[in-house]
Parts: C-alpha cells; structure tokens; sequence
C-alpha cells in the first residue's frame, strides 16, 4: 500500500512488520501500527463528508421502535461479517432518520477493522461528477471515476432515486449497479423511497429508480424499512436522548414513512401519461424520462 511510517514503532522498527509466537509457531504478520497508519488513510481517502466523518454506531441512538432495533442489529451483523457476505443492504426510509449515519458507521467501521477500500458518494454528487468530466476544461475522466465507484470493496451510495430518471441516469446507475453485483463487490444503498409495486405510485422505489435497476436491487441487496422521527428537528441532534426520540416517536402516532412527492404539474402529467401508456413502460414526462424497459 505503500504506507510510510514517520516514527519507528518499537514494535517493527519502521518496518510494518513483526514476529509472533501463534500456537508456538513463529509468524511474521502486519504491524498494528501499519494497520492503524493504514486504515487513516483509507478513511481519508473514503470520500466521507466531514458532516458525517464521526458517525458511528456508539453514537447511534435507539429507542423502543421495532423496526429501527431490527435495522441496526442488521447493519451490525453485516459490518462485522464483512467481507464474506452475500449481499449488500439497502435502507429505506423517510428522511432525517439516521439511514445515512447508519451507512457511513458501516463503512467507516470495515475500513478501520477489516483495512479495506471504501468508499462513500451521494448519488446526485456522483452523477454530477461524472457529467463533469464532459467538460473539455475538466481534467478528470469519466473512467477515473467510475473505477472507483465500481472497484471499492464497499461503497455507500446515499439517497439512491434522488436524481430525476432520465435515459442517461438510469444507464449510468445501472451499469455502476450491474458491475458491482457481477463482480460480488457489496454496496449500501440509502433512500427516501417507499419500496411499493404499485407502478401507480410514482413516487415509488420502483419508479424513481427504473423497473431494471429494482429487479437488480432486489437480487443484490437486503432491503430494511424502518420510520421514526427526525433526526434534524432538534437544534442539536446529538444531544437527544432515546427518551426524547421515544417521545416524539409516540406523539407522531408512528407517522408514515416519508416520502418526497414530485412536483404536483409533473405528477399530474405523469398520471395521464401513465394511463395511455404500454403496459411494463412508464413514460413520465419528464425530460429523457423513461423508468424501465
């Protein structure tokens, strides 16, 4: 990895590696002070944004919420399995709930214990960077990007169907997607998106994303709906308690998981359409706006 050492540890005198005695066999194994040299700088290198460079699971706050326990003891067992799973997970629920947080505490916990690339991007950021690279003046390809995306050995793509579906988003998402899901590289994904399969509730998951891309969801992840209160609705969200939570919680009557609605002009004109269209094709009137093939 190429990791330089700016002190010599006491341990492998600058070297990165020690001796052991293992069952009375002498090996030679990775220095806990290349580890931890290592694993900063992979957590740097994960793109996580400084709002959430401190999220971590200790820091997660729970209350009596079924669903929410659930999710957590999911995302736990998954990060502590990691690398030798099946599948990747994808946390579905309305906004200001902790699905984000939750992710990044994943991410960060594998790449400090388990010394790995990570790797974190908002879908939208993405998707801008790469239209980015179409930009003569820009120095950065479209492949530099998108190998990293593709190659991580985990990646956290956040607020998955934020993007407006056009042609050009569904096949970028679908082939960063498909390539992690040929390749067996897990992947975290977080949405605001109701998973319904009503293709009449356009602001559905299945919708929002493309009738391909939710089947290839489907296959490559493990899908967690939870509810709650926001997160963001107190001045300092890291100084509620779970009674707080639990408070709200239970004055919200367990409200309805959130979704984000489109706007109403497009999501008239999106119904009309729907009803005069083929049957398995939603034509959603937006600019380049096809959700499925």
């Amino acid at each position: 990895m190429g990791t330089t050492f700016p002190m010599a540890c006491s341990h492998c005198n600058g070297t990165g590696w020690c001796s052991r005695d293992v069952n009375g066999v002498r090996r030679v194994e990775r220095c806990d002070c290349w580890r931890e040299q290592a694993a900063r700088q992979l957590l740097k290198d994960a793109c996580i944004p400084p709002r959430y460079q401190k999220c971590d699971f200790t820091t997660f706050i729970t209350y009596p919420n079924e669903q929410l326990i659930r999710v957590v003891a999911k995302v736990r067992e998954f990060t502590e399995a990691f690398p030798v799973v099946d599948r990747g997970l994808l946390l579905i629920g309305p906004p200001g709930i902790g699905k984000t947080h939750l992710a990044v505490a994943a991410l960060r916990k594998a790449v400090k214990t388990k010394i790995v690339r990570g790797l974190y991007y908002d879908t939208r950021t993405l998707l801008a960077a790469i239209r980015s690279t179409y930009n003569p003046v820009t120095r950065t390809s479209e492949a530099d990007i998108l190998n990293r995306v593709m190659q991580a050995e985990l990646l956290v793509l956040d607020d998955l169907g934020a993007e407006r579906l056009t042609d050009w988003v569904e096949e970028m998402m679908h082939l960063v997607v498909n390539t992690r899901y040929s390749n067996r590289l897990p992947t975290i994904f977080t949405s605001n998106y109701e998973d319904v399969s009503d293709i009449d509730e356009l602001d559905s998951l299945l919708v929002r994303v493309g009738l391909r891309m939710h089947s290839r969801l489907r296959e490559m992840c493990e899908f967690l709906e939870y509810g709650g209160p926001d997160y963001r609705d107190w001045s300092h969200p890291y100084k509620q308690t779970s009674d707080d939570l639990l408070s709200r919680w239970k004055k919200e009557g367990k409200r309805r998981r959130g979704v984000q609605r489109l706007p109403e002009k497009t999501y008239s004109r999106a119904r009309a359409r729907l009803r005069g269209g083929k049957e398995g094709q939603l034509d959603l009137g937006w600019s380049g706006g096809k959700a499925g093939s």
